[in-house]
């Protein structure tokens, strides 16, 4: 077993550690070369074991990081697609790390090919603040199934939910299989340009952008899961309180701090009162009572969160807007109750930026082709959602936008989905990982060919004559 595990918090590392702390990692994992796949699903059922172990402290860190955020919200979005990740990992990772045979020419007949997939070594994951738990462990799970080490670089904006992953890093394995890292921003920029074998980030495009300028530099790869404002497309006449229940769930979830949350809605010019009542009787059934203290709802993270929210608010109302607030809020405990917006413009600051809280903008369309126009003329988002039944407009929306990931008839449940790759394109993000896509991203592909005993280049050497030709031109025919 290498080096010892321990409850304890190790002291915080400063930037000038970061690349003694790698090359320990790097050092480690050529000594001890590519674990097995017994190895790797004990180290998994050890990472799972030691999460459920401190469910309660993480319940607490994560409402004392936004101040008001459900336990039971907190273990649907947190717990439960971290442990069915961790499930489906151990599941399936023997069959992912079995070599992959390939075709063979026919003029190479008596040799083999095939595909191996090993782990790249060191994955640097950096993790954002809106689920700071299963999107610091859920790629880190990845890494591990790939049969890599890693270190995390936790969001500085959640400082408790950070001690708690230390606590369960620092007890499943040793600081030279997986290390986590906190600090600023300071130390987010010294981490994003360790030369690293892959970099996984998930944030804002903004940031994602920084990360991936570094990475250039060492020439090191990476995943990068952004957001951008993913749209919703309802179909004319589909039954609004069935949207309306399923919008409200994507939205009001994590109090729309979701990096596929809905963003803005395209609705039927006729059907827009429709939707706009079906989705405050929506929010009425969801959220029955008062949002200030409300054991159900989470308030945004911080002051300048909710500043920024307010802003986008205030700022479409000066333009025109019609701004609907659906209850009560309260700046001091930084709870901001769920927003409509109509008569919106694409010229208003809450088109032109992800929101990230609980503020829908409604949109009219007159053609689903307007609508599909629309979303073209946008970078292209995370997430995109479909509600309808006519398969021509189903097919003719998948077919004319490109998105991340389309979910049609709901919202956010498509991120659930284990055997799904989960990624952006665009400003959205740059590849993918969950599931198997996950391990491909953080493994290798090795080619291997074995060269049989009789082979086309054995009669292709020099000195060359007619049988040469003969056989370029027959293959060149």
């Amino acid at each position: 077993m290498e080096g010892a595990m321990s409850d304890t918090v190790h002291a915080p590392v400063t930037p000038v550690d970061l690349s003694r702390i790698l090359e320990r990692q790097r050092a480690a994992f050529v000594h001890a070369g590519p674990p097995g796949a017994g190895r790797r699903r004990a180290d998994l059922r050890r990472l799972k074991a030691e999460v459920l172990k401190r469910r309660a402290g993480i319940m607490a860190a994560l409402k004392a990081d936004f101040g008001q955020r459900s336990e039971r919200e907190s273990a649907i979005v947190e717990l439960i697609p971290l442990v069915q990740s961790i499930n489906y990992l151990i599941r399936h990772l023997g069959g992912w790390m079995k070599p992959e045979r390939r075709h063979v020419s026919a003029y190479f007949q008596s040799g083999g090919a095939w595909v191996i997939r090993q782990p790249v070594g060191v994955v640097g994951i950096i993790a954002p603040w809106n689920y700071p738990l299963s999107l610091a462990l859920v790629p880190l799970a990845t890494a591990i199934a790939a049969g890599n080490r890693a270190m995390i670089k936790p969001s500085e904006l959640t400082p408790a939910t950070s001690v708690v992953i230390g606590q369960i890093i620092q007890a499943a394995f040793p600081p030279e299989q997986v290390c986590v890292v906190t600090g600023d921003a300071e130390m987010g920029a010294a981490f994003s340009a360790l030369p690293f074998d892959h970099i996984l980030f998930t944030g804002s495009t903004a940031v994602g952008k920084k990360v991936a300028a570094a990475a250039a530099a060492n020439l090191t790869p990476v995943t990068l899961e952004l957001g951008g404002k993913s749209p919703v497309v309802i179909e004319p006449g589909f039954p609004m309180d069935r949207v309306a229940q399923r919008v409200a769930f994507g939205k009001l979830t994590n109090a729309g701090q979701t990096c596929i949350a809905p963003d803005y809605v395209l609705v039927h010019e006729a059907d827009q009162q429709a939707f706009v009542t079906a989705y405050q009787e929506a929010v009425r059934k969801q959220h029955p009572g008062e949002y200030v203290g409300s054991p159900d709802y989470t308030a945004i993270l911080n002051a300048h969160h909710y500043a920024r929210l307010d802003h986008l608010i205030c700022d479409a109302g000066a333009q025109g807007a019609h701004v609907v607030h659906l209850g009560r809020d309260s700046a001091d405990s930084h709870v901001l109750a769920p927003v409509l917006i109509l008569d919106v413009t694409p010229a208003m600051a809450v088109m032109q930026e992800e929101i990230f809280g609980p503020v829908l903008p409604v949109l009219r369309y007159r053609t689903l082709d307007d609508a599909i126009a629309f979303i073209n003329a946008r970078p292209r988002p995370l997430a995109l959602y479909y509600f309808g039944d006519r398969r021509a407009g189903r097919d003719r929306l998948l077919q004319r936008t490109l998105s991340g990931n389309v979910m049609l008839n709901g919202t956010l449940l498509h991120y659930a989905q284990d055997d799904l790759p989960f990624g952006g394109v665009g400003e959205s993000g740059i590849g993918a990982y969950h599931g198997k896509e996950g391990f491909i991203q953080l493994t290798h592909a090795r080619g291997v060919y074995r060269q049989g005993r009789f082979n086309a280049a054995d009669i292709l050497r020099p000195p060359f004559g007619k049988i040469t030709d003969l056989i370029t031109n027959f293959i060149l025919r």
